[in-house]
């Protein structure tokens, strides 16, 4: 009973690392996609503002992604 419990909490604080790990990976990518898109943006030449344009396609899925985080830490911080 003991060694099931244990290898359970094991499991779970590892995976709950894991996790946050991966959201903070997400969140600094989005940042830095964002700044790169700012940054891009206020260049004159047409092909870097097509990349600009670009790089929505990975800003938007990663936005979903942040929502997603702080909703679940208000839903625990209000539960």
């Amino acid at each position: 009973m003991v060694s099931t419990v244990t290898s359970t909490t094991v499991t779970t604080v590892t995976l709950l690392g894991i996790s946050a790990v991966l959201g903070l990976a997400a969140v600094l990518m989005l940042i830095s996609y964002l700044v790169a898109r700012e940054m891009l943006e206020a260049t004159s030449h047409q092909r870097l503002r097509l990349i600009s344009r670009r790089l929505n396609v990975a800003v938007l899925p990663l936005l979903l992604v942040f929502v997603t985080i702080v909703a679940s830490r208000v839903a625990d911080v209000l539960s």
